[in-house]
């Protein structure tokens, strides 16, 4: 009577969803019998979930962080920056005049002749001294048109900005960084103030109408490799009151040398219309330039180039990263065909006797399948919480994470990938032992 219900239970033309709970059940009672070897195994499968998880949010904050920088250059923009040629550079302790870069005509060429040019922003920049009652620091000056800094990012935390009326009226005005304020002007408001800028012919008292914050590390505005310290030690003056007031000429006198640079523009930042546009308007420039500038003193940047690139490049090192990670997950899954391996031994007597009860190859098979996705599952959703966890630690610690959703599922969906695929050959050896042969193992 017994022997007709185990046989009618383990029928194979029933419904296997009775089987299924059976083996669930068996399942998790022989993990529970070893408790310690359980944790230990799926030990493997927690950990190298978890470092997938940390391992690819510290890869998209490094990846987010830079495509935030190109993008803060704006990806319809074209940055054009004047550079020394080599030929000048080999002759600069000799005391020559050097003329070179951007000119006014390039810029009246680039707005006139390319339509797909919202706009030109020209801008010059040069190292000086600058003083204020006996205070004397070097800084750069960068001569600026009024939508540089909002162009650029460039926040204020006193005053205003250079306006239009500035350029009009070739008024003697200046933007100091916050590294100026605190130097020359130690715990007073400079606004009104006056700061003495050295010039070529003659020093020149500029009026403080602004001071811009205080930045921590590169900005839009630091094409030519400029540190965050050097942006805060900077004082922008009106574009127009430096080329009418000062000249083109740099004039940079050393006690082994004298030099004359002739530059005009140092840098010029051109709007595109449109996005779709900035490759062909970037064509059109370079041969403009190539045409006007044989001596190649003029450096071309195309941020939705370097955006583009940037993307990729990233993309590829997030893809390392997980890789180096799954690397753990593989040793878990090899911890857990071992272990179940191990478990197939020590089982075998059972294994012969649930074969002489009527159970068939597959119920043999599901039982040890059942067990590996139960370690492999149970360890993803630990190893899920684990490196969520951690990936908030490091975030509250300062260094950078983001947790994408999808790193989530694809961690969980590799965990209980490698155990399927660990506990096939232990499943598939345990179904295929001889009944007779395993119920005389001792």
């Amino acid at each position: 009577m017994g022997g007709a219900r185990n046989a009618a239970r383990y029928n194979p033309r029933m419904v296997t969803l009775p089987r299924l709970k059976h083996a669930i059940r068996l399942g998790i009672r022989g993990l529970l019998a070893h408790r310690l070897r359980t944790v230990l195994t799926a030990l493997g499968i927690i950990l190298g979930v978890a470092s997938v998880i940390i391992m690819l949010a510290i890869g998209e904050a490094a990846k987010e962080q830079a495509l935030k920088q190109l993008r803060d250059l704006g990806a319809n923009t074209i940055v054009l920056s004047t550079v020394k040629p080599q030929e000048f550079e080999d002759n600069k302790q000799k005391g020559d005049e050097s003329e070179y870069g951007l000119t006014y005509a390039d810029l009246k060429r680039l707005k006139g002749t390319i339509p797909t040019i919202a706009s030109a922003t020209p801008m010059r920049e040069f190292r000086k001294s600058v003083w204020n009652l006996g205070k004397k620091i070097d800084v750069r000056i960068v001569s600026i048109t009024p939508d540089y800094l909002e162009q650029n990012k460039i926040g204020l935390s006193l005053g205003r900005g250079i306006a239009q009326s500035d350029e009009e009226q070739l008024a003697n005005v200046a933007v100091i960084g916050s590294a100026v304020a605190e130097q020359l002007y130690p715990g007073v408001n400079p606004i009104g103030r006056n700061v003495v800028v050295q010039s070529f012919a003659r020093d020149l008292p500029m009026q403080i109408v602004g001071i811009t914050e205080a930045k921590g590390g590169a900005t839009s505005a630091d094409t030519g490799g400029s540190s965050g310290a050097d942006f805060n030690k900077v004082v922008f003056i009106p574009f127009e009151f430096d080329r009418i007031c000062i000249g083109k000429e740099i004039i940079n006198i050393s006690q082994s040398s004298r030099s004359v640079e002739k530059i005009e523009i140092s840098q010029i930042t051109l709007t595109v219309r449109n996005l779709a546009d900035v490759t062909r308007t970037s064509a059109a420039i370079r041969s403009m330039i190539e045409q006007f500038h044989p001596r190649k003193d003029v450096q071309i940047l195309v941020p939705l180039d370097l955006l583009r690139k940037a993307e990729e490049t990233q993309q590829l090192y997030t893809y390392i990263l997980a890789a180096i990670a799954s690397i753990s997950l593989i040793v878990g899954g090899i911890g857990i065909m071992n272990i179940m391996l191990a478990s197939v031994t020590e089982r075998t007597r059972e294994i012969g006797i649930r074969r002489a009860l009527g159970a068939k190859q597959r119920d043999i098979a599901l039982q040890f399948l059942v067990e590996t996705l139960v370690l492999s599952l149970g360890g993803g959703v630990l190893g899920v919480m684990l490196g969520l966890g951690v990936a908030q630690a490091l975030q509250l610690a300062g260094i950078g994470t983001r947790v994408e959703v999808w790193s989530v599922f694809v961690a969980l969906f590799v965990s209980i990938l490698v155990g399927l695929l660990s506990g096939l050959y232990p499943a598939n050896r345990a179904a295929k032992l001889d009944p007779i042969e395993a119920l005389r193992y001792a």
